[in-house]
């Protein structure tokens, strides 16, 4: 079995983990073949096979391996995921691009697309506003969920035990005065989203910004980014808020229906 090189391989690093090394040359080998015994990685990494089986046995215990009734070692369920969340983070700013200059257009605020990273969200896409005073366009940037109304919008999305087991023992970070301090707080906000359909911020995590957002969901129901508009908070008013959150339900609709 010929050895597996990925692209853009560099220098060795100074202090090289064997079995790091070997359990990422297996996954590695999955490019080439759908499926391996324990065998065939014993050869391969040139180990025993009690070695073999631990690194295959972690790799299933992390999910990035799995095997069936014939003692076969597939890819497991992680493995793909990672490969459909790089891939889909990718396509999203191309899908959601239209329905973000929509929004700008018909507000002329700020608009940005968020991703969720577990209890954070990363902004990755924004058209910014041409007001004097305006949002900055925050592309790159990454911020506690619980404080933006893009990230409340997409833990929306998810179950309360979901919810809960991304927090769990973590403590909620308060950027400003009017940030969620506790999960209580927040599951009670939560539930509010999920009944309404969408967020809101106002002045969370800048005492001088409010915004209202909505997830974006693909043709499964599936969440796989949020839309949020943002302006000083003297200008979220109450009726340009209600505006604001017919044409994100409309964006909403649209996006599923073009996923």
């Amino acid at each position: 079995m010929r050895e597996v090189h990925t692209p853009g391989e560099g220098r060795p690093p100074s202090y090289p983990i064997a079995s790091v090394d070997n359990a990422l040359r297996l996954l590695l080998l999955f490019r080439e073949q759908q499926s391996l015994r324990l065998t065939d990685a014993c050869n391969y990494l040139g180990v025993a096979h009690s070695t073999a089986h631990r690194l295959l046995a972690m790799l299933i215990h992390r999910g990035f391996v799995c095997q069936d009734e014939s003692r076969v070692y597939r890819p497991g369920p992680m493995l793909v995921d990672i490969g459909l969340a790089v891939v889909q983070k990718m396509d999203v700013r191309m899908q959601a691009r239209p329905f973000l200059e929509k929004l700008a257009a018909a507000f002329g605020e700020t608009v940005h697309l968020v991703a969720l990273e577990r209890d954070q969200v990363r902004y990755i896409d924004a058209i910014e506003s041409g007001h004097a005073l305006r949002v900055i366009a925050r592309t790159g940037q990454v911020l506690p969920a619980h404080c933006t109304s893009a990230g409340k919008a997409l833990l929306g999305e998810l179950s309360p035990a979901q919810v809960r087991m991304i927090y769990d023992g973590k403590e909620l970070v308060q950027i400003t005065p009017n940030s969620i301090s506790s999960l209580e707080t927040l599951e009670k906000v939560l539930a509010e989203v999920r009944t309404h359909g969408y967020a809101v911020n106002h002045g969370e995590n800048d005492e001088n910004v409010g915004s209202v957002a909505i997830a974006l969901v693909n043709a499964v129901d599936r969440p796989v980014a949020s839309i949020a508009v943002a302006m000083p908070e003297y200008r979220l008013l109450p009726g340009i808020q209600t505006d604001i959150v017919k044409v994100l339900k409309e964006v909403r609709q649209e996006f599923r229906s073009a996923s």
